[in-house]
């Protein structure tokens, strides 16, 4: 049996003065990322909720997890989640991409007015055995829908690390000193791997996130396993979820998304590749962490998804919010959201990331506008005017758009007016 070693990340105009009310047409979610794992954690006091979810896409045989925990969990603080409510949140998140349309430069003007939404070797000695001649304590096991979970101590990690190889994990190169940094930390290692009986029993084939739940006065992040899988670039989201406001790393500086940003009208087709490219050019070229949201869970604008309800957050750990009843308040009424979008290389990031909740509620998204031009017919001098701004603008997008993505403005300069052309026949 081989079994892949895992560790999630443990192992211009009319629209700038419309505010934010506007159609949403697009999001950049996690799915554009490959490398990628999702973590949501919930914090409140000195109580962690952390929910693990990869793109793993190989066999089940072949999953594990293994990640560092600073204490043994007992078999209630190990849950599984839906998958669907980490996407959702996901989605909520995401950097969006909206559309305005310029009115008619020859109508009246129009009072202001701003939307927002609410919304097993049976031949072998028992497994204990195994693992006490190694120096590995086996300090529970559990059975959790279908993973089995084992929670490992260790002496040295050349004996852990001889173990969890002798039990069919391939370990990375790398593998023994990180480990060898957690043992000395006096971390404890929760492991999962599938169970393929109660694996193929299961209404599903997808593996759904895991999620791990203890106190502990350490508000952080164990990422150094994770990065022995790198082969290139990771990305790693962080969905951070507080009852007080903002949650910040504190031994990294993070670097906010570039935003509000007027974009041309032909990145709706290509906004993939779009915010690949704006994503790289703004995250650290040594390994670092980019702010793509930062919102209160009750409303958004625009929304790229509904606000998530009070039982996702409940399934994700949120404990402080009252049961819906279809007529109290706002859903995620004082619940704050933090996404955080992490990339590394192996040799880079060094430290494991450390938190702190703030009580910083100011509002922030990765926010991408397109404007279509008023192409009725104009017929006041304000509209031979407004065609002029117009085309002006276009150039102005295009030349943005090579400042956010490195892309080559010759080529956007000459898109953008071919586009301007066809709008203004």
């Amino acid at each position: 049996m081989t079994r892949i070693f895992l560790a999630l990340l443990f192992s211009t105009l009319a629209a700038s003065a419309q505010a934010f009310c506007g159609f949403y047409v697009a999001k950049a979610d996690g799915s554009l990322f490959n490398e990628s794992s999702k973590v949501v954690f919930v914090r409140d006091g000195d109580r962690s909720v952390i929910t693990m979810s990869s793109d793993y896409r190989g066999e089940p045989k072949d999953f594990a997890l293994i990640v560092p925990t600073p204490r043994v969990l007992l078999r209630d603080q190990i849950r599984t989640v839906e998958a669907e409510t980490v996407k959702h949140l996901d989605d909520y998140t995401a950097p969006r991409l909206v559309e305005y349309h310029d009115r008619d430069p020859c109508a009246p003007v129009p009072l202001p007015m701003i939307a927002m939404t609410a919304v097993v070797n049976e031949a072998a000695p028992p497994l204990a055995v195994r693992a006490r001649a190694l120096g590995v304590t086996i300090e529970a096991e559990y059975a959790v829908g279908t993973y089995d979970i084992l929670i490992l101590g260790a002496e040295q990690s050349d004996g852990l690390v001889t173990f969890l190889t002798g039990e069919g994990y391939n370990m990375p190169e790398g593998g023994e000193a990180t480990l060898q940094q957690y043992i000395d930390g006096g971390m404890k290692f929760f492991v999962a791997g599938v169970n393929l009986e109660r694996h193929e029993a299961a209404d599903t084939k997808e593996l759904p996130p895991l999620q791990i739940e203890f106190t502990s006065k350490d508000f952080m992040l164990p990422i150094q396993l994770g990065k022995l899988n790198a082969d290139g670039p990771q990305d790693a989201l962080f969905f951070m979820l507080s009852r007080t406001g903002r949650v910040v790393p504190t031994n990294y500086v993070p670097v906010q998304l570039p935003s509000n940003m007027d974009v041309p009208l032909f990145v709706e087709d290509e906004f993939g590749d779009f915010y690949r490219a704006l994503f790289a050019q703004a995250a650290p070229d040594e390994g670092g962490i980019v702010v793509e949201y930062a919102w209160d869970m009750a409303w958004c604008d625009p929304c790229a998804a509904d606000p998530l309800t009070n039982a996702q957050l409940a399934e994700l750990g949120v404990d402080w919010l009252p049961e819906e009843t279809g007529t109290g308040p706002l859903s995620g009424q004082n619940v704050y959201v933090t996404r955080l979008h992490a990339r590394y290389e192996g040799d880079q990031m060094a430290e494991d990331v450390f938190f702190r909740a703030t009580e910083d509620r100011q509002n922030f998204q990765g926010r991408y506008v397109m404007n279509h031009p008023y192409t009725g017919e104009t017929t006041c001098e304000a509209g031979k005017d407004y065609v002029l701004r117009t085309r002006a603008r276009v150039l102005d997008e295009a030349r943005a758009l090579a400042r956010l993505t490195g892309w080559d403005e010759a080529e956007l300069l000459e898109k953008a007016r071919m586009s301007v052309s066809e709008e203004f026949r």
